[in-house]
């Protein structure tokens, strides 16, 4: 966001594992590294190239963004319902998680051959939702830890936590084959393997529920998540001011 707005800036291609950003431009290095200094993400210059990949395709990045999409959002339907249900804060912050991860590839697909203004404003309203719904859930969670309330069903926060595990395979494996250079791209992949760890946080706290008759296991691992969306809320509204 902080070059794709530049005149000077042809393409930019990353590549997270690394920390790598390849930028392609028509101005000196120095201009590029005072406008990624800011950041704080520790920015420098290494090396200068000319071997370039070329981008992937878009078609392609829609459809797996819509794949993924349509994984998320069901599963944000169907983890909510069920932990209402069941009463447990860990299968609704999953939910919450799922939601928040199906708002990212939303915002990815409406991203695909856009401009930074509008990626932006996209990434804010997402911010925005995601940061709220976060402050809900952890209200809800210091409500129930100070209120006893019913023990959370283990058998319905396992089975479906093990589902959401299988869905976020499927979607990892979906937009593996398509990963490539975009920030949008990049970003999904990483948030949908991060799924997999909440995924079996969740199968663990009803571990926990069985084995001590408590739903202090669950309630905290609702919280952890909770504080997770918030923070990766809290990342995305700094991007992009």
């Amino acid at each position: 966001m902080a070059l794709d707005d530049r005149d000077d800036v042809e393409r930019i291609e990353f590549d997270s594992q690394h920390r790598d950003v390849l930028i392609e431009h028509h101005t000196n290095a120095d201009t590029i590294a005072d406008a990624l200094e800011p950041l704080g993400l520790g920015a420098r210059h290494v090396d200068d190239t000319s071997n370039i990949d070329t981008q992937g395709d878009s078609g392609r990045e829609r459809t797996a963004l819509i794949i993924a999409l349509i994984i998320n959002a069901g599963f944000f339907v169907g983890e909510l319902t069920v932990g209402l249900i069941s009463a447990s804060m860990g299968l609704i912050a999953d939910a919450l998680d799922m939601g928040a991860d199906a708002s990212v590839y939303a915002l990815s697909l409406a991203a695909v051959g856009t401009a930074a203004a509008r990626k932006k404003r996209l990434a804010r309203v997402s911010g925005f939702v995601q940061l709220a719904l976060a402050a809900v859930g952890l209200v809800e969670v210091i409500r129930r830890f100070i209120v006893d309330t019913e023990l959370p069903d283990p058998a319905s926060m396992i089975v479906l936590s093990v589902l959401a595990l299988a869905g976020n395979i499927v979607t990892l494996v979906v937009l593996n084959r398509v990963r490539s250079g975009e920030v949008h791209l990049q970003a999904s992949w990483i948030f949908t393997a991060n799924d997999i760890k909440v995924n079996a946080l969740v199968i663990a706290a009803a571990i926990g529920v069985i084995a001590f008759d408590s739903a202090v296991p669950d309630l905290i691992a609702g919280g952890l998540i909770f504080a997770v969306v918030a923070n990766g809320a809290r990342r995305i509204l700094a991007m992009s001011r």
